[in-house]
């Protein structure tokens, strides 16, 4: 009797272990149609300030932290920093350069900030306070959210997550800082950099140039 060799079991798409369904405007929705607002904070040189400022400065984030009413989410994004386009800046200053001494003295900056860049590591950090939405705010129709429509979701995410983003904003404002939301184009480019690390990260073009989802098979 002929017998059947065992087949490999159909190795699963990459997209089946991304946790994110959609994203719509500033709303990334997740497969289990939680969803989440992103918000890009400025970054303050902590060790350029005094003692008296750097307590301070503490304090004020301590007090923002313990006033919020939700919970929020913490992210901390460490790259190498790319100076190409830097560059590619300086090479452009340096060409339409008439005087040659000061062409001279550019050229020399350019390979100054060559050599630092090889010789030691210039980090680029970026930080994020991310607010979350869960389906179970809709009550008990949350309990079951796959039988819901992903625009109603997302205009019920929107409605919940839009008067604490913009206060969490208003809080960062009054400890010095500013708060960025990160629309779709951004939002894309930050979880395309997490899902396909690289030293430098990459920048996308515009999401509407796409033809086809940017994480295929």
């Amino acid at each position: 009797m002929a017998t059947s060799k065992p087949t490999s079991p159909i190795k699963a798409s990459t997209q089946s272990f991304i946790e994110i369904e959609e994203i719509k405007d500033d709303v990334v929705l997740m497969k289990d149609f939680s969803a989440a607002t992103v918000i890009e904070v400025s970054a303050v040189n902590f060790w350029l300030l005094s003692s008296e400022e750097q307590s301070s400065m503490i304090y004020s984030y301590a007090g923002l932290l313990n006033s919020l009413s939700f919970p929020v989410q913490i992210l901390i994004i460490s790259k190498k920093m790319d100076i190409s386009a830097y560059l590619d800046y300086l090479d452009d200053k340096i060409n339409k350069m008439t005087v040659e001494l000061m062409k001279k003295r550019l050229n020399s900056y350019k390979e100054f900030i060559k050599n630092i860049i090889k010789k030691n590591t210039v980090l680029e950090k970026r930080f994020f306070f991310i607010v979350p939405f869960s389906p179970l705010e809709l009550g008990i129709s949350g309990a079951s959210p796959g039988s819901l429509n992903k625009g109603y979701i997302i205009s019920r995410a929107k409605t919940s997550l839009y008067p604490k983003r913009d206060n969490l904003i208003r809080l960062l404002l009054k400890n010095g800082l500013k708060g960025t939301v990160l629309l779709a184009q951004e939002l894309s480019e930050l979880f395309y950099n997490l899902y396909n690390p690289s030293a430098t990260g990459r920048k996308l073009g515009p999401l509407e140039s796409y033809t086809d989802v940017v994480m295929t098979q």
